[in-house]
Order: structure tokens, then sequence, then C-alpha cells
């Protein structure tokens, strides 16, 4: 079970101060592994985000971006001047590049509440995503990582809204744009997630039916940019696979300046692979009292080391009813998301989950920061 198990034995060990991080070294055949702890309990203030929204929460609160460095455990990149001149140089390209985008206006009344990044900007469960935003600022930064594909060990394990909280606190971040892909095309439902209705998405940009900047949609107020996923389809792997979407993904990059791709579980279909290749990393989404460690452990073995930034423990507790994946029928899909506390039982075989604080671990692959 090697360093999924290992990490979380250190996991359960964590005294859970919610104001440092617990940096360990994890080792398998002699390659050490950062591994990074974060549990915060409080909201934290971000002077470099966008002001807060009208009618909407506010993503602010009251601490400082030097906690939010040393709860990372590592420098706060948003906060810093460096940052902050990479990130004006950003804005500046993304607005020379600016293409005109259909918009849809975003309520908080209508998302799935699970969507904490527009639901609960105060909450320790949308602290933990902005902890993530700062690790995807700063493998951007520091080795030019752009486009990320979010995936999942196996069903119902909340990569869907991990895909959109976090692209909605990418929007957010000053300086920068984002664009969520739902490239889930089996049955796609980030629109559904985000309570808007959308009439052409990826699939129909991927068959020629119309232009990828005709099917983006400006998501108000927050600046994130959705490409839907259209129409359902079943020659995903064929899509994918074809120039167009290389085509595209390079358009996209051309637009954003972070692209965060929804895409389907690794251990039942192979669009997910497809997917990683053409990006430039992925973060694996595994759900508490559900996903095995040897299962775990085994995709991250069969994955390029190079292309894994990190392995995001997702510590909901849903109802056996509420966890079926979404291509059973619409009404019947995942709603899990890291809204209920939890406690590591490393001893056993399965993520087990008891009422504690909310948390995310994140398994670093050799090399990264």
């Amino acid at each position: 079970m090697g360093r999924i198990y290992d990490a979380l034995k250190r996991a359960e060990s964590n005294q859970r101060d919610f104001t440092s991080t617990n940096k360990s070294s994890v080792s398998r055949n002699g390659n050490p592994d950062n591994v990074s702890y974060f549990v915060q309990k409080n909201g934290h203030e971000h002077p470099w985000e966008k002001a807060p929204f009208t009618g909407m929460p506010s993503a602010f609160s009251s601490a400082s971006t030097a906690h939010t460095a040393e709860a990372t455990g590592g420098p706060a990149l948003p906060g810093g001047p460096a940052f902050r001149d990479a990130g004006a140089t950003l804005g500046a390209v993304g607005s020379a590049r600016a293409a005109e985008f259909s918009s849809r206006e975003i309520s908080a009344a209508r998302v799935e509440p699970h969507l904490v990044a527009v639901t609960s900007p105060h909450s320790p469960e949308c602290e933990q995503f902005r902890a993530l935003r700062t690790r995807l600022l700063q493998a951007g930064e520091r080795q030019g990582k752009r486009a990320f594909v979010i995936t999942s060990a196996g069903m119902g394990e909340g990569k869907t809204l991990t895909a959109l909280n976090l692209a909605w606190l990418l929007a957010q971040t000053d300086g920068v744009s984002a664009l969520v892909i739902d490239a889930d095309l089996r049955q796609p439902c980030a629109a559904e997630y985000l309570g808007i209705e959308t009439e052409v998405g990826l699939s129909e940009v991927l068959t020629g039916e119309t232009k990828l900047t005709e099917a983006i949609v400006k998501l108000k107020p927050s600046g994130l940019h959705l490409l839907p996923g259209g129409a359902a389809r079943e020659d995903v792997a064929e899509l994918l696979s074809g120039p167009r979407f290389g085509r595209l993904l390079e358009e996209a990059r051309r637009l954003f300046d972070y692209i965060i791709i929804d895409a389907p579980p690794l251990g039942v279909f192979t669009d997910a692979n497809l997917l990683m290749n053409r990006a430039d990393a992925a973060l694996l989404v595994v759900r508490a009292s559900a996903t095995r460690y040897s299962v775990v452990d085994r995709l991250l073995e069969q994955l390029p080391r190079e292309r894994i930034l990190g392995v995001v423990l997702n510590r909901a507790e849903a109802k056996p009813e509420d966890t079926a994946y979404y291509y059973q029928p619409r009404h019947v899909r995942s709603v899990a998301v890291p809204d209920a506390p939890s406690k590591v039982k490393a001893s056993e075989e399965r993520y087990e989950s008891t009422p504690g604080e909310p948390e995310m671990i994140y398994i670093e692959e050799e090399g990264v920061s």
C-alpha cells in the first residue's frame, strides 16, 4: 500500500495544529516524497483575491497572508511581490488576447450546495481549496504548469466539485484568468452544478459544429470561464485522442492563464489518461470511507510521476444513495466534497472517516515543490 498508507499514518499521528503544516518524508524504493498535511479551522483574508461579489458571499475574513504562507508549507506565492508582478503580466496578456464570450449570472441560491467557493467562502472547507489553489499557482510560476486534469480513483469521489471549487478560486486571484473544461462527456454536469443552462459545449466543438469561443461561457460575477460538456456522447475516447482536441487546448492556452479539466475516473474509462497526456499535470481525488489504499497506490504506480501533482483526500461522508457516479440518471449523481470532518484510521485498508476537522492531504511526487 506504499506511500499512500504511510502518508495517512503520518496524518493520523499529527496533532491537528490549525496554524501549521506537517512536512514529512515518505520513502519508496529510496525516493523521498514530500507530504504536506493541511488542516485549517478559520477562514483567511486573501488580499490578492478580487473584490467581493455584489449580492454574493464575500471571500474575505480575518487572517493574514503571513499565516497563509505558514499553513501552506511554503511561501504564500500570491501574496509576494514576485507573484504580483507575474500576475500583472498575465493579466496584461489576458487583456490583449481577450475574446467575446456569452455570459451567465451565477447565484449562490442555485448552485450545487457543496460548491463552497460560492456558497461558503468563509468555511474551513473553502480554505482547503485555497491551499490547493496556492499549490497550483506555485506549479505554474515555478514549473510553467498551466493545464491541470482533475480525476479520481473511482466513482463518486467528488472530482467535479473539486474542479469547480478550485477553478472558481483561481479566477478570483487578481491578474489571473481561468477556464474550467467539462471533459466528462459521457454525462457532463458542470453546468448543472453551477445552476445554469448551456446550448453547446466541448462535444460540439470537437465535432466541428461550433467554435471554441462560441461555446465558452463567462460566469458572472466571478470572472471564471466555463467550457461545458455539451451533448453527452459515447465516442469520447475517439474525440479526445483526435487532433481537434489538441488544437482546442492550444487555443485555450492562448486565451487563459490556467485551465482546469474535469475528467472521468481513471479506473472506469481511458478518457482521463488521454487528457493527462495533453495537460501539464493532474490531481487525483480520493474519497474517505470509499477508496482502498491498494487501488490508489496501483494507479499512482501506473501513471507518469512527472504528471501527478498530488492526491487530494476528500473527507465527505455522503449517504450511499448520494454517491452513485453520474453516468447513471442525472438526478443520481455524486455530491461528495470535503464537507464532513473526519479522522484517518490508517490501520485499515479503506480510508475511514469519523467526526473531526475537515482536511486534505497532498502527496507530491519527487521534484515537485
